[in-house]
């Protein structure tokens, strides 16, 4: 029975899903409470099952994409870590921790360009240098990259990501190198980096993103993108996945001078005082720019 692709935006009844999965109403409510212990955001009223409002299932993310990422979706209720299972994906070995594919998966489940694989939660999720991830209610997805090119234009693929998603939220800056800060300076999104090196270059880059949509069991000192907008204008998690999608596809394939000029316009380092540790050294200073590299300039 595969109650999750049944359900819809719109409340069903459990004896309509009952007759459409050829089960009964009971077997249904089993099912319904497996999904949401699996995190899985559904509601229940008198009126039956439907997702959460917003909810990125793939349905409704098929009908708001507009371009070709994530047109192969995968999602997930819970997850060990979404970066560790699309790797699995690409190099399918056994993964302790990691659910099978069905019934989370769309159609084509080849690891192309632009695969996605997005988790409710993530119980061993991790951001830079190896530190955790904490998953409230957000978007916390990875996408299959395969960049032709040789190691010096990965710091690109950050930076670009970078200025996708501040553009898909709309507010926010980008402090070096791979976070989004909220208008008040908490850190609200951030971005991981992971490459399959070949001799010289990046033979497929596998690029993490963590995004807070709500602040509901947030620590204190992270944001979430729903405390900066309106009541009018509230997030829809669906519709925020396919545009940071739309504008990851885009600013991909932009010129690597392009990339570097809107992230300099969006960046809340250049001028600051910074610190930054690098292979068991720290650095202090002022960051003044970006090199043709995508380094940071400090003095």
């Amino acid at each position: 029975m595969n109650l999750l692709e049944q359900l819809t935006d719109q409340f069903q009844s459990g004896e309509t899903l009952a007759t459409q999965l050829g089960v009964s109403r009971a077997a249904v409510w089993k099912a319904a409470q497996a999904l949401e212990e699996s995190g899985y955001p559904l509601e229940r009223s008198r009126g039956g099952y439907r997702w959460e409002p917003g909810t990125p299932h793939p349905q409704a993310l098929a009908a708001a994409l507009r371009g070709r990422f994530g047109q192969n979706y995968h999602y997930l209720g819970e997850v060990g870590s979404t970066q560790d299972f699309i790797k699995n994906l690409v190099n399918p070995k056994p993964t302790r921790g990691n659910p099978p594919l069905e019934p989370h998966v769309t159609e084509n489940t080849t690891p192309l360009e632009g695969t996605v694989v997005l988790a409710e939660r993530q119980t061993a999720g991790r951001g830079r240098r190896g530190r955790g991830w904490v998953s409230s209610r957000g978007l916390y997805f990875s996408v299959v990259l395969r960049p032709a090119g040789p190691l010096e234009n990965l710091p690109f693929l950050s930076l670009a990501a970078g200025v996708a998603v501040q553009a898909a939220c709309g507010l926010g800056g980008l402090k070096y190198p791979n976070d989004i800060l909220a208008p008040d300076g908490r850190k609200m999104a951030g971005i991981l980096l992971e490459a399959e090196l070949r001799g010289e270059e990046a033979r497929q880059v596998i690029l993490g993103i963590g995004l807070n949509t709500s602040a509901v069991g947030l620590p204190a000192t992270a944001a979430a993108l729903d405390e900066f907008r309106s009541v009018t204008n509230p997030v829809s998690r669906v519709e925020l996945l396919a545009q940071i999608l739309f504008q990851l596809e885009h600013w991909l394939a932009q010129p690597t001078a392009e990339i570097v000029q809107t992230w300099r316009k969006a960046s809340v380092t250049l001028g600051q005082n910074v610190r930054i540790h690098l292979q068991g050294s720290t650095f202090e200073g002022t960051a003044l720019d970006l090199d043709d590299t995508g380094a940071l300039l400090l003095q």
